[in-house]
């Protein structure tokens, strides 16, 4: 089987290997650079806790699982630490209780625990409120997505598989053959089946194909699909995991370095505009972090960035045939990092004539062409269902 797979994320890359190892002969068509869109600008937390509906929620419990399976004893890129959350207004405390039962009725790892325990895990968390609850989520994880990236594409090429880059996809062309995927500078790829792994411009290459599969804008300021993210300089603070704090969350970054996020400052995100390290999103993220971290004083920022999601247009995974004359299989979400490993073997598998039933509510199908979605919900805030 010949498959040309169109973008090189994480995604992309997971679907490359898979299909390489199964003894297709892949080729992975790059507009920019490998890890040029969603991928290098991603908090890349490995959860499942705030995901719902169900099969949405199983979906990416799966997901986890199929990191652990790929990290196996260890691995540079994988830190299976945990998720620390805890809760100060009343509020928050009802919504955290509430997933939490949840959670524990679909047998997903969670636990609450005493200030004394949570300190035990983080020594360097900065003291909360006597009334605060906490909730630990031992399953969960982060990764270093660039590494990740690495590892899958590197696996894909070992097996045999094509990476080009610089290769913008221009025209998908039906042929008696299957199809022929044409890129700007004239390249002209043949597949008997062509994957569009194109993250936040899946959009445009599925109308290449003939296919409707609506994203959400990903340049739109101040939209679900739009988020801050600092960089700091590396800090002489222990931490090992996530920590979700009421109003910072951090995870480690490498090299000591911390990344920073705070969701309720994302409405004011604009993609078109330059945020400089000492502006005001990095300082007040700064002035948030003693809330969360003993020991990151004189901590500075390095870098601020607007990641954009790859998000369909209501809000959950696609994954499958569109109806298309073209042998075309699309999949986006905005799980990339989480699922990358799962979707992997799930998209391999659907190639080959194996149908997952974890895909079966996430179809292409499920869009009509000319109607309009409202836009999907914005990240979950502390306190928010």
């Amino acid at each position: 089987m010949r498959v040309v797979v169109i973008g090189a994320g994480v995604v992309g890359a997971a679907v490359a290997a898979e299909l390489a190892a199964r003894g297709a002969r892949v080729t992975v068509l790059e507009a920019d650079h490998p890890g040029a869109g969603t991928t290098a600008n991603s908090f890349a937390w490995i959860n499942s806790a705030n995901k719902e509906p169900e099969p949405y929620f199983a979906l990416n419990h799966a997901g986890i699982r199929a990191h652990y399976e790929l990290a196996g004893e260890g691995a540079p890129w994988f830190f299976p630490t945990g998720n620390l959350e805890w809760a100060v207004t009343d509020r928050h405390k009802e919504v955290l209780a509430g997933r939490v039962a949840r959670l524990r009725a679909r047998d997903y790892p969670v636990e609450w625990i005493t200030a004394e325990q949570a300190r035990e895990l983080e020594p360097d968390l900065a003291p909360a409120p006597s009334h605060a609850v906490f909730a630990f989520f031992p399953e969960e994880a982060y990764t270093l997505p660039v590494l990740l990236l690495s590892r899958l594409l590197g696996a894909a090429r070992d097996r045999g598989a094509r990476v080009v880059g610089g290769a913008r996809v221009t025209a998908i062309e039906h042929g008696p053959a299957g199809a022929t995927v044409i890129c700007a500078d004239g390249g002209r790829h043949p597949a008997d089946t062509v994957v569009s792994c194109a993250g936040r411009w899946t959009q445009g290459v599925a109308q290449l194909a003939g296919a409707h599969v609506p994203m959400a804008d990903p340049d739109l300021a101040g939209s679900a699909t739009v988020g801050f993210l600092a960089t700091t300089a590396p800090a002489a603070a222990r931490l090992s995991g996530v920590l979700t704090g009421p109003r910072l969350n951090v995870r480690p970054d490498g090299g000591g370095r911390l990344l920073l996020q705070a969701l309720d400052l994302d409405a004011t995100a604009d993609p078109a505009k330059p945020y400089a390290p000492d502006g005001e999103i990095a300082t007040d993220m700064l002035a948030r972090l003693p809330e969360v971290l003993n020991g990151a004083e004189g901590t500075v920022v390095e870098k601020v960035r607007v990641g954009r999601r790859a998000m369909p247009g209501d809000g959950f995974t696609v994954a499958g045939f569109p109806a298309t004359d073209v042998p075309f299989y699309v999949v986006a979400t905005h799980s990339g990092i989480t699922l990358a490993p799962l979707l992997g073997r799930l998209v391999a598998d659907e190639l080959y004539g194996d149908e997952s039933p974890l895909l079966k509510d996430f179809r292409p199908g499920r869009f009509t062409s000319g109607a309009v979605l409202p836009p999907p919900p914005p990240a979950r805030r502390p306190g928010e269902q």
